[in-house]
């Protein structure tokens, strides 16, 4: 892991609440493979989203956990978005750490996530929600003004299993999450205009 400042940073944001899940596995390899692309990583898992209060837009203050996802997402060169799909969508709470992006609809240097590489995982157990979950993520990408990578992964844990030490049953499932973390690594220069 790089802890280097100076280098730029992938955010990752995904998971369960309730311990470690597919989907926060999942989501750790291609932050893995962002890393080794020379890139800090920080992973919001399903335990940091799980303490934050639900999104209200009306709130005159926010929590120090509010503060500090939104703060670490504004300083990302890019995004790693990972959500198990809850009956045919994302997840509650990924959809409420995304809402709480609108914090960031009046940066003068990048609002929402304008121009932003994000990559996106599905998991779920079954093929049907990986791929409408996979199309909620796009949608809500384009919305905040990101660049969804051109490859995403769609997970049938059904079939797939992770284990404990960052890998998975299937070695395409593996390499499919490590070419999002390169992919996000290789455009977030193009979208810093360096």
């Amino acid at each position: 892991m790089i802890t280097d400042p100076t280098q730029p940073l992938v955010v990752g944001i995904g998971g369960t609440i309730g311990g470690v899940s597919s989907t926060e596995r999942a989501l750790r390899i291609a932050l893995d493979a962002a890393c080794q692309q020379g890139f800090r990583t920080r992973m919001f898992g399903g335990a940091d989203m799980a303490k934050l209060p639900l999104y209200d837009p009306k709130a005159s203050s926010r929590t120090p956990e509010e503060q500090e996802f939104v703060e670490t997402v504004r300083q990302a060169s890019a995004l790693i978005i990972a959500s198990p799909g809850y009956h045919g969508s994302i997840s509650g709470v990924v959809k409420n750490a995304l809402d709480l992006l609108e914090e960031t609809a009046r940066d003068e240097t990048r609002p929402y996530l304008a121009d932003m590489p994000v990559g996106l995982i599905a998991t779920a157990y079954g093929w049907q929600a990986t791929g409408s979950t996979i199309a909620a993520l796009r949608s809500i990408v384009h919305a905040l003004r990101g660049w969804p990578t051109p490859f995403a992964a769609a997970i049938n844990s059904a079939i797939t299993k992770f284990d404990d030490e960052g890998g998975a049953s299937d070695p395409a499932v593996v390499e499919q999450l490590r070419l999002i973390g390169r992919q996000v690594a290789r455009f977030a220069p193009l979208a810093a205009g360096v």
